[in-house]
């Protein structure tokens, strides 16, 4: 039974008051209570696939009783939304970081992009992906959402490489390349579709790629070796 399946929807709660004693610590708890859901949920989309990921697969995943995750998530529509925006904040905060860590350095910046690319958050969201081609209530839960992360990853980029101002359609253009080029790659290796040993000739030609297209002040510091 797929999460994102329409369910009935439970009365809504009353909003807490805001004087209400301990709401702090109460809203500290039901956050990470909402993390373990959502992480199990991702746990689960890679041992099981979409198909196979069921709800009660999800509460048990989370040492929870499925009573406990319908009052976080009132069904699994809305579970599969914040697991899809969680995954979608990783992507983005991997890409920060990688940034931040490669000062410019388009080799370090690809190869700690493409370390990202291989742990189980990536192969979660193939999964909803692929998924989504023939489920329409996930469709719909996806697609919104993947256009909102396309436009929230290019102004992070933007930002954080504001050299590129200049010619933003080129920079659309080396962004696009790289993702494109490098989650290709990795669904091809999930797959077996790729030969290992062509990861890093690959890598190194999105590298050159990449630098190429970059604004000419910065090509000596790009090039690769």
């Amino acid at each position: 039974m797929a999460l994102a399946s329409p369910r009935k929807k439970s009365a809504p709660r009353p909003p807490r008051r805001v004087s209400e004693p301990g709401q702090t610590h109460q809203a500290m708890k039901s956050a990470q209570t909402r993390a373990r859901l959502i992480e199990a949920t991702i746990t689960c989309l890679v041992k099981h696939g979409y198909a196979g990921t069921t709800a009660p697969q999800v509460a048990a995943e989370a040492g929870l009783s499925r009573g406990a995750m319908l009052h976080h998530f009132e069904n699994g529509g809305t579970l599969i939304k914040a697991t899809i925006v969680e995954l979608h904040d990783k992507r983005l905060r991997a890409f920060r970081r990688a940034a931040e860590l490669s000062k410019q350095d388009t080799s370090q910046m690809i190869g700690t992009y493409w370390r990202q690319l291989q742990k189980p958050a990536f192969v979660a969201f193939h999964e909803l992906a692929l998924a989504a081609r023939t489920n329409h209530d996930l469709a719909g839960i996806l697609h919104p959402l993947q256009i909102e992360f396309r436009e929230r990853f290019y102004a992070e980029g933007m930002r954080l490489y504001p050299e590129w101002q200049a010619d933003p359609a080129k920079f659309a253009l080396a962004m696009a390349l790289s993702q494109t080029m490098m989650e290709g790659m990795a669904i091809n290796l999930l797959t077996g579709a790729m030969d290992p040993a062509m990861v890093e000739p690959m890598l190194h030609l999105v590298e050159a790629q990449v630098a190429a297209m970059r604004p000419a002040a910065l090509a000596p510091a790009t090039v690769a070796a």
